[in-house]
């Protein structure tokens, strides 16, 4: 089984929503996926507990693991306080980690801490496990895209995506939806910013 991490220590830099359209994006091709919701807000598991039985199955992951489906994907929303050995023991689980990052200083500037210290770790080192960062609300060709990739260089990460703030996003997670569980008619424009980061997920 494959997990995947989504971390930032900063809250509201769009986690969550990143993760529940992960999720369904990997259920809405087929595979069998879980979601493990590590925040204290429960965002992700509110959304799980609204989604239509009819869309494709995302299976719900208590923290205890004791009821743990046979699942080809694991997503993890994780905790805005997620360090030391919590962190080590999340990057232990994760063979991906995406890290959403909104366009604002203080967001950068906080996630540009952190990706040092995941870039510290022996399993990022050794190429066990890879890192991607996916701008929150952030248009690609902008002041804010083109600084967030300054800072990143330096790092060697790369940026996986550019997801625009965009109405759909909040109205499709507000009825247990994602972008992919919408007509692809109404959200081909979210859905072209996605290829990369689909072609890394897969």
């Amino acid at each position: 089984m494959q997990a995947i991490l989504i971390a930032n220590p900063k809250g509201g830099s769009g986690k969550s929503t990143l993760a529940v359209n992960v999720a369904a994006y990997l259920a809405a091709n087929g595979e069998h996926v879980a979601l493990l919701d590590m925040d204290r807000q429960q965002s992700s598991r509110f959304w799980l507990e609204q989604r239509p039985a009819e869309l494709p199955m995302i299976w719900p992951l208590n923290k205890d693991h004791s009821k743990r489906p046979k699942c080809d994907h694991l997503v993890i929303d994780s905790a805005a306080s997620l360090h030391g050995k919590n962190l080590e023991r999340a990057i232990k689980l994760a063979s991906k980690i995406l890290v959403p990052i909104s366009p604002s200083m203080f967001d950068m500037h906080a996630s540009q801490e952190f990706l040092r210290v995941l870039s510290e770790e022996k399993a990022l080192r050794k190429g066990r496990v890879q890192i991607g960062v996916v701008g929150m609300r952030m248009s690609a060709r902008t002041r804010s895209a083109a600084t967030l990739e300054r800072f990143l260089a330096e790092l060697d990460v790369p940026v996986l995506a550019y997801l625009r703030e965009a109405q759909v996003y909040v109205n499709s997670i507000a009825d247990g939806k994602s972008i992919f569980d919408l007509p692809p008619h109404t959200t081909a424009r979210e859905r072209a910013q996605w290829q990369t980061l689909q072609l890394w997920l897969e």
